[in-house]
Protein backbone atom coordinates (compact mmCIF):
# COMPACT_ATOMS: atom_id res chain seq x y z
CA UNK A 1 0.00 0.00 0.00
CA UNK A 2 1.56 3.25 -1.37
CA UNK A 3 0.81 6.29 0.56
CA UNK A 4 0.53 10.36 -0.13
CA UNK A 5 -0.64 12.62 2.51
CA UNK A 6 -1.51 16.35 1.62
CA UNK A 7 -1.91 18.86 4.21
CA UNK A 8 -4.07 21.78 3.54
CA UNK A 9 -3.19 25.08 5.34
CA UNK A 10 -1.39 28.41 4.75
CA UNK A 11 -0.26 28.38 8.67
CA UNK A 12 1.90 25.59 7.95
CA UNK A 13 3.54 26.47 5.09
CA UNK A 14 4.18 29.47 6.57
CA UNK A 15 5.42 28.25 9.78
CA UNK A 16 2.88 29.42 12.06
CA UNK A 17 1.89 26.11 13.22
CA UNK A 18 4.33 22.39 12.64
CA UNK A 19 3.18 19.37 10.74
CA UNK A 20 2.51 16.63 13.39
CA UNK A 21 -0.46 15.08 11.73
CA UNK A 22 1.90 13.90 8.92
CA UNK A 23 4.86 12.37 11.06
CA UNK A 24 1.88 10.38 13.59
CA UNK A 25 0.23 8.95 10.16
CA UNK A 26 3.27 7.66 8.94
CA UNK A 27 4.23 5.96 11.95
CA UNK A 28 0.94 4.44 12.72
CA UNK A 29 0.76 3.04 8.64
CA UNK A 30 3.98 2.07 8.64
CA UNK A 31 2.97 -0.38 11.17
CA UNK A 32 0.29 -1.77 9.37
CA UNK A 33 2.62 -2.24 6.41
CA UNK A 34 2.04 0.73 4.16
CA UNK A 35 4.52 2.91 2.63
CA UNK A 36 4.83 6.91 2.53
CA UNK A 37 6.12 8.02 -0.37
CA UNK A 38 5.48 11.53 -0.77
CA UNK A 39 4.28 14.46 2.19
CA UNK A 40 2.79 17.55 0.09
CA UNK A 41 2.09 20.89 2.11
CA UNK A 42 -0.07 23.46 0.05
CA UNK A 43 -1.86 26.61 1.09
CA UNK A 44 -5.85 27.72 1.44
CA UNK A 45 -5.49 27.77 -2.40
CA UNK A 46 -8.53 26.29 -4.69
CA UNK A 47 -6.10 24.95 -7.28
CA UNK A 48 -3.09 24.10 -5.16
CA UNK A 49 -5.66 21.52 -3.66
CA UNK A 50 -6.91 20.46 -6.85
CA UNK A 51 -3.62 20.07 -8.02
CA UNK A 52 -2.16 17.97 -5.43
CA UNK A 53 -5.13 16.02 -5.81
CA UNK A 54 -4.65 14.71 -9.63
CA UNK A 55 -1.16 14.02 -9.11
CA UNK A 56 -0.85 12.04 -5.78
CA UNK A 57 -4.23 10.01 -7.20
CA UNK A 58 -2.94 8.53 -10.28
CA UNK A 59 0.11 7.85 -8.44
CA UNK A 60 -0.66 6.39 -4.86
CA UNK A 61 -3.04 3.35 -3.58
CA UNK A 62 -4.07 5.82 -0.80
CA UNK A 63 -4.59 9.81 -0.79
CA UNK A 64 -4.88 11.07 3.25
CA UNK A 65 -5.90 14.53 3.17
CA UNK A 66 -5.95 16.63 6.57
CA UNK A 67 -6.95 20.08 7.18
CA UNK A 68 -9.54 22.50 5.34
CA UNK A 69 -13.02 21.33 6.95
CA UNK A 70 -14.01 23.42 9.45
CA UNK A 71 -16.84 26.09 9.62
CA UNK A 72 -15.07 29.39 8.48
CA UNK A 73 -14.54 30.30 5.14
CA UNK A 74 -11.23 29.48 4.68
CA UNK A 75 -11.82 26.23 5.11
CA UNK A 76 -11.75 24.92 1.36
CA UNK A 77 -10.99 21.47 1.12
CA UNK A 78 -14.64 19.91 0.31
CA UNK A 79 -15.30 22.19 -2.08
CA UNK A 80 -12.13 21.82 -4.02
CA UNK A 81 -12.97 17.81 -3.68
CA UNK A 82 -16.31 17.78 -5.10
CA UNK A 83 -14.41 20.53 -8.22
CA UNK A 84 -12.23 17.91 -8.43
CA UNK A 85 -14.50 14.57 -8.89
CA UNK A 86 -16.68 17.21 -10.70
CA UNK A 87 -19.81 16.57 -8.16
CA UNK A 88 -22.27 19.17 -6.22
CA UNK A 89 -22.05 19.93 -2.31
CA UNK A 90 -24.96 18.07 -1.04
CA UNK A 91 -26.20 19.28 2.25
CA UNK A 92 -25.92 16.34 5.12
CA UNK A 93 -28.89 16.57 7.25
CA UNK A 94 -27.61 13.63 9.89
CA UNK A 95 -24.40 15.60 10.01
CA UNK A 96 -26.38 19.03 10.87
CA UNK A 97 -28.53 16.93 13.78
CA UNK A 98 -25.76 15.74 15.19
CA UNK A 99 -23.98 18.77 15.03
CA UNK A 100 -27.10 20.83 16.55
CA UNK A 101 -27.32 18.49 19.78
CA UNK A 102 -23.34 18.70 20.05
CA UNK A 103 -24.09 22.58 21.02
CA UNK A 104 -27.33 21.68 22.51
CA UNK A 105 -25.34 19.84 25.17
CA UNK A 106 -22.72 22.51 25.92
CA UNK A 107 -25.96 24.94 26.09
CA UNK A 108 -25.38 26.92 22.90
CA UNK A 109 -26.73 26.82 19.77
CA UNK A 110 -25.42 26.05 16.11
CA UNK A 111 -24.59 28.99 13.97
CA UNK A 112 -25.30 29.45 9.91
CA UNK A 113 -21.31 28.55 9.85
CA UNK A 114 -21.99 25.10 11.43
CA UNK A 115 -24.86 24.74 8.50
CA UNK A 116 -22.68 25.62 5.64
CA UNK A 117 -19.86 23.25 6.80
CA UNK A 118 -22.98 20.72 6.16
CA UNK A 119 -22.60 20.12 2.79
CA UNK A 120 -20.82 17.71 1.69
CA UNK A 121 -19.67 16.66 -1.69
CA UNK A 122 -22.39 14.26 -3.28
CA UNK A 123 -20.23 11.02 -3.56
CA UNK A 124 -18.39 11.44 -0.06
CA UNK A 125 -18.71 7.92 1.87
CA UNK A 126 -18.72 10.07 5.95
CA UNK A 127 -16.87 9.08 8.46
CA UNK A 128 -18.13 9.63 11.82
CA UNK A 129 -16.20 11.61 13.84
CA UNK A 130 -16.71 11.50 17.66
CA UNK A 131 -14.12 14.28 18.52
CA UNK A 132 -15.58 17.30 16.67
CA UNK A 133 -18.13 18.85 14.37
CA UNK A 134 -16.50 17.74 10.61
CA UNK A 135 -17.07 14.22 9.89
CA UNK A 136 -14.42 12.45 7.47
CA UNK A 137 -14.80 11.79 3.81
CA UNK A 138 -14.19 8.79 1.94
CA UNK A 139 -14.04 8.22 -1.80
CA UNK A 140 -13.10 6.12 -4.46
CA UNK A 141 -10.86 7.55 -7.37
CA UNK A 142 -10.52 4.65 -10.17
CA UNK A 143 -7.89 2.22 -8.12
CA UNK A 144 -7.39 4.70 -5.39
CA UNK A 145 -8.88 5.68 -2.07
CA UNK A 146 -9.25 9.53 -0.94
CA UNK A 147 -9.45 10.13 2.25
CA UNK A 148 -10.19 13.71 3.89
CA UNK A 149 -9.97 14.15 7.47
CA UNK A 150 -10.16 17.42 9.59
CA UNK A 151 -6.60 18.95 10.69
CA UNK A 152 -7.05 18.97 14.51
CA UNK A 153 -4.73 16.08 15.46
CA UNK A 154 -6.96 14.76 18.30
CA UNK A 155 -9.57 14.74 15.67
CA UNK A 156 -7.50 13.20 12.77
CA UNK A 157 -6.29 10.44 15.29
CA UNK A 158 -9.54 9.15 16.05
CA UNK A 159 -10.92 8.87 12.53
CA UNK A 160 -7.48 7.38 11.71
CA UNK A 161 -7.93 4.93 14.57
CA UNK A 162 -11.40 4.11 14.71
CA UNK A 163 -12.29 4.27 10.36
CA UNK A 164 -9.90 4.69 8.15
CA UNK A 165 -7.07 2.16 9.52
CA UNK A 166 -9.79 -0.47 9.59
CA UNK A 167 -11.00 -0.07 6.26
CA UNK A 168 -7.62 0.22 4.89
CA UNK A 169 -6.34 -3.12 6.21
CA UNK A 170 -9.30 -4.58 4.36
CA UNK A 171 -8.56 -3.11 0.85
CA UNK A 172 -4.48 -3.75 1.57
CA UNK A 173 -3.37 -6.85 3.39
CA UNK A 174 0.14 -5.81 3.28
CA UNK A 175 3.14 -7.68 4.99
CA UNK A 176 3.92 -7.19 8.71
CA UNK A 177 6.80 -4.64 8.79
CA UNK A 178 8.46 -4.30 12.07
CA UNK A 179 11.05 -1.80 13.94
CA UNK A 180 13.05 -1.91 16.69
CA UNK A 181 15.05 1.01 17.80
CA UNK A 182 17.85 1.18 20.32
CA UNK A 183 18.70 4.54 22.40
CA UNK A 184 22.06 5.45 22.87
CA UNK A 185 23.72 8.31 24.38
CA UNK A 186 27.18 10.24 24.51
CA UNK A 187 29.12 9.28 21.49
CA UNK A 188 28.28 10.64 17.84
CA UNK A 189 26.82 9.23 14.79
CA UNK A 190 30.30 8.32 13.23
CA UNK A 191 31.91 6.50 15.55
CA UNK A 192 28.41 4.26 15.89
CA UNK A 193 28.91 3.26 12.91
CA UNK A 194 32.65 2.72 13.02
CA UNK A 195 31.52 0.15 15.92
CA UNK A 196 28.38 -1.13 14.15
CA UNK A 197 30.95 -1.98 10.17
CA UNK A 198 30.44 -5.44 10.80
CA UNK A 199 27.26 -5.58 12.03
CA UNK A 200 25.90 -3.84 9.55
CA UNK A 201 27.75 -6.21 6.54
CA UNK A 202 25.98 -8.75 8.06
CA UNK A 203 22.38 -7.99 8.49
CA UNK A 204 19.71 -10.14 7.20
CA UNK A 205 18.45 -9.44 3.41
CA UNK A 206 15.85 -7.18 3.87
CA UNK A 207 16.82 -5.67 6.89
CA UNK A 208 17.84 -2.22 7.72
CA UNK A 209 20.14 -0.06 10.23
CA UNK A 210 19.15 3.51 10.44
CA UNK A 211 21.19 6.47 12.73
CA UNK A 212 18.74 8.91 13.20
CA UNK A 213 21.24 11.56 15.44
CA UNK A 214 19.79 14.07 18.08
CA UNK A 215 22.00 16.47 20.19
CA UNK A 216 23.83 13.97 22.79
CA UNK A 217 22.32 11.05 21.22
CA UNK A 218 21.57 8.44 18.14
CA UNK A 219 18.60 6.58 17.98
CA UNK A 220 19.28 3.24 16.32
CA UNK A 221 16.45 1.70 14.17
CA UNK A 222 15.91 -1.61 12.49
CA UNK A 223 13.66 -2.37 10.02
CA UNK A 224 12.03 -5.85 8.54
CA UNK A 225 9.65 -6.70 6.22
CA UNK A 226 8.74 -10.79 7.05
CA UNK A 227 6.09 -13.21 6.04
CA UNK A 228 4.57 -13.32 9.30
CA UNK A 229 4.22 -11.13 12.45
CA UNK A 230 6.29 -13.62 14.17
CA UNK A 231 8.86 -14.69 11.70
CA UNK A 232 9.31 -10.36 11.71
CA UNK A 233 9.43 -10.20 15.69
CA UNK A 234 11.49 -13.13 15.90
CA UNK A 235 14.26 -11.84 13.38
CA UNK A 236 14.35 -7.84 15.12
CA UNK A 237 14.33 -9.10 18.56
CA UNK A 238 17.31 -11.19 17.45
CA UNK A 239 19.26 -8.83 15.97
CA UNK A 240 18.46 -6.01 18.43
CA UNK A 241 19.92 -8.17 20.95
CA UNK A 242 22.79 -8.41 19.66
CA UNK A 243 23.28 -4.49 18.39
CA UNK A 244 22.71 -4.08 21.97
CA UNK A 245 25.29 -6.31 23.20
CA UNK A 246 27.62 -4.70 20.73
CA UNK A 247 27.03 -1.47 22.74
CA UNK A 248 26.91 -2.27 26.15
CA UNK A 249 28.02 1.47 27.07
CA UNK A 250 25.95 3.62 25.34
CA UNK A 251 22.71 1.72 24.65
CA UNK A 252 20.32 3.53 27.52
CA UNK A 253 16.95 1.83 26.37
CA UNK A 254 14.47 0.92 24.06
CA UNK A 255 11.99 3.19 22.04
CA UNK A 256 10.15 5.93 22.69
CA UNK A 257 12.56 5.87 26.21
CA UNK A 258 14.57 9.34 27.09
CA UNK A 259 17.44 9.99 28.96
CA UNK A 260 15.76 11.18 31.63
CA UNK A 261 13.16 8.29 31.65
CA UNK A 262 16.39 5.84 31.88
CA UNK A 263 17.89 7.66 34.83
CA UNK A 264 14.81 7.60 36.65
CA UNK A 265 14.02 3.85 36.26
CA UNK A 266 17.79 3.35 37.49
CA UNK A 267 17.67 5.29 40.49
CA UNK A 268 14.09 4.02 41.63
CA UNK A 269 15.47 0.13 41.44
CA UNK A 270 18.69 1.44 43.37
CA UNK A 271 16.25 3.53 45.65
CA UNK A 272 18.28 6.77 45.39
CA UNK A 273 17.66 10.55 45.38
CA UNK A 274 18.85 12.66 43.34
CA UNK A 275 19.35 16.32 43.16
CA UNK A 276 21.09 19.23 40.41
CA UNK A 277 23.26 21.75 41.50
CA UNK A 278 23.27 24.01 37.85
CA UNK A 279 25.12 27.20 36.65
CA UNK A 280 25.31 27.50 32.60
CA UNK A 281 21.95 24.99 32.51
CA UNK A 282 19.52 27.44 34.51
CA UNK A 283 17.62 24.47 35.69
CA UNK A 284 16.96 22.58 32.33
CA UNK A 285 18.59 19.29 34.23
CA UNK A 286 15.87 19.22 36.57
CA UNK A 287 13.23 20.33 33.98
CA UNK A 288 14.16 17.14 32.08
CA UNK A 289 14.46 15.17 35.21
CA UNK A 290 10.97 16.47 36.70
CA UNK A 291 9.37 16.05 33.02
CA UNK A 292 9.34 12.12 33.92
CA UNK A 293 5.66 11.48 36.23
CA UNK A 294 6.67 10.10 39.06
CA UNK A 295 9.92 11.56 39.49
CA UNK A 296 9.26 12.84 43.16
CA UNK A 297 10.02 9.04 43.68
CA UNK A 298 13.82 10.06 43.19
CA UNK A 299 14.11 13.58 42.72
CA UNK A 300 14.69 15.93 45.49
CA UNK A 301 16.03 19.31 44.08
CA UNK A 302 17.83 22.06 42.55
CA UNK A 303 20.16 24.71 43.04
CA UNK A 304 20.39 27.38 40.21
CA UNK A 305 23.77 28.51 41.13
CA UNK A 306 24.23 30.99 38.66
CA UNK A 307 26.13 33.47 40.41
CA UNK A 308 29.27 32.94 42.26
CA UNK A 309 27.64 34.32 45.46
CA UNK A 310 25.11 31.89 45.12
CA UNK A 311 27.69 29.03 44.37
CA UNK A 312 29.95 30.57 47.64
CA UNK A 313 26.83 30.92 49.54
CA UNK A 314 25.25 28.03 48.71
CA UNK A 315 27.20 25.13 47.79
CA UNK A 316 30.01 25.78 49.99
CA UNK A 317 32.35 26.87 46.50
CA UNK A 318 35.48 28.20 48.37
CA UNK A 319 36.02 31.54 46.62
CA UNK A 320 40.31 30.72 46.41
CA UNK A 321 38.87 27.94 44.21
CA UNK A 322 36.90 30.47 42.30
CA UNK A 323 39.96 32.83 42.16
CA UNK A 324 42.09 30.10 40.99
CA UNK A 325 40.42 28.23 38.65
CA UNK A 326 37.22 30.17 37.63
CA UNK A 327 33.86 29.11 38.31
CA UNK A 328 34.17 26.89 34.74
CA UNK A 329 36.48 24.39 36.19
CA UNK A 330 37.09 21.16 36.71
CA UNK A 331 37.45 22.15 40.90
CA UNK A 332 34.61 23.99 40.89
CA UNK A 333 31.89 21.59 39.74
CA UNK A 334 33.38 19.03 42.24
CA UNK A 335 33.04 21.69 44.59
CA UNK A 336 29.30 22.11 43.68
CA UNK A 337 28.50 18.35 44.04
CA UNK A 338 30.19 18.13 47.52
CA UNK A 339 27.77 20.98 48.71
CA UNK A 340 25.24 20.08 47.23
CA UNK A 341 25.19 16.56 48.63
CA UNK A 342 25.17 18.44 52.22
CA UNK A 343 22.39 21.24 51.50
CA UNK A 344 19.85 18.51 49.73
CA UNK A 345 21.00 15.49 51.56
CA UNK A 346 20.77 13.42 48.47
CA UNK A 347 22.69 10.06 47.56
CA UNK A 348 23.65 11.53 43.93
CA UNK A 349 24.43 14.97 42.99
CA UNK A 350 25.10 16.46 39.94
CA UNK A 351 26.72 19.76 38.43
CA UNK A 352 27.02 21.56 35.78
CA UNK A 353 29.31 24.86 35.23
CA UNK A 354 29.61 26.49 31.76
CA UNK A 355 29.83 28.88 28.99
CA UNK A 356 26.47 28.65 26.65
CA UNK A 357 27.02 31.72 24.59
CA UNK A 358 27.04 33.00 22.75
CA UNK A 359 29.48 35.47 24.22
CA UNK A 360 31.68 35.61 27.46
CA UNK A 361 34.34 32.85 25.97
CA UNK A 362 37.99 33.29 26.25
CA UNK A 363 40.94 31.81 24.82
CA UNK A 364 41.51 29.47 27.35
CA UNK A 365 38.02 28.81 28.25
CA UNK A 366 36.01 29.22 24.29
CA UNK A 367 31.91 29.38 24.19
CA UNK A 368 30.65 25.93 24.45
CA UNK A 369 33.39 24.82 27.26
CA UNK A 370 30.93 23.15 30.30
CA UNK A 371 32.34 21.10 33.37
CA UNK A 372 30.56 18.84 34.81
CA UNK A 373 30.33 16.13 37.87
CA UNK A 374 28.73 13.54 39.24
CA UNK A 375 29.27 12.09 42.35
CA UNK A 376 28.33 10.56 45.97
CA UNK A 377 29.95 11.02 49.30
CA UNK A 378 32.67 8.60 48.29
CA UNK A 379 33.19 9.07 44.67
CA UNK A 380 32.88 12.22 42.04
CA UNK A 381 33.65 11.75 38.18
CA UNK A 382 34.03 14.98 35.88
CA UNK A 383 33.78 14.98 32.40
CA UNK A 384 34.34 18.04 29.98
CA UNK A 385 32.73 18.97 26.90
CA UNK A 386 33.14 21.42 23.89
CA UNK A 387 30.18 22.49 22.34
CA UNK A 388 29.48 24.84 19.70
CA UNK A 389 28.44 28.70 19.78
CA UNK A 390 24.50 28.35 19.91
CA UNK A 391 23.54 28.87 23.65
CA UNK A 392 19.98 26.76 23.50
CA UNK A 393 22.11 24.25 22.27
CA UNK A 394 24.45 23.93 24.45
CA UNK A 395 22.33 23.93 27.30
CA UNK A 396 20.24 21.04 25.83
CA UNK A 397 23.57 18.98 24.91
CA UNK A 398 25.14 19.85 28.67
CA UNK A 399 22.05 18.46 29.86
CA UNK A 400 21.79 15.20 28.15
CA UNK A 401 25.00 14.80 28.46
CA UNK A 402 25.04 15.25 32.46
CA UNK A 403 22.25 12.76 32.52
CA UNK A 404 23.79 10.00 30.80
CA UNK A 405 27.23 10.77 32.81
CA UNK A 406 24.74 10.35 35.68
CA UNK A 407 23.33 7.13 34.47
CA UNK A 408 26.85 5.91 33.81
CA UNK A 409 27.65 6.64 37.34
CA UNK A 410 25.39 4.94 39.17
CA UNK A 411 26.24 2.10 37.07
CA UNK A 412 29.67 2.12 38.08
CA UNK A 413 29.64 2.57 41.53
CA UNK A 414 26.58 1.85 43.23
CA UNK A 415 25.23 -1.77 43.73
CA UNK A 416 22.07 -2.90 43.02
CA UNK A 417 19.73 -3.27 46.37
Amino acid sequence: MNVHIITVGDEILIGQITDTNSAWIGQILNRHGARIERIVSVGDVHADIISALAISSSIADVVLITGGLGPTKDDITKKALADFFQVELQFSEPTYQRICRFFEQLGRSATEAHRQQCFMPENAELLYNKMGTAPGMLFRHGKTIIVSMPGVPYEMKYLMEHEVIPRLQQEFPGQPIGHRTLRTAGEGESRIAERLDDFEAHLPEGMKLAYLPKLGQVRLRLTYTGTTSVETDALLDAKAAELEALLPDIVYGYGEESPEMALGRLLKERQLRLGTAESCTGGHIAHLITSVPGSSAYFTGAIIAYSNEVKMKHLGVQSSTLQQHGAVSEATVQEMVRGLLKALDVDIAIAVSGIAGPDGGTPDKPVGTIWMAVGNRENIHTHLIRAGKDRLKNIEYASTMAIELTRRFILSVTPQR
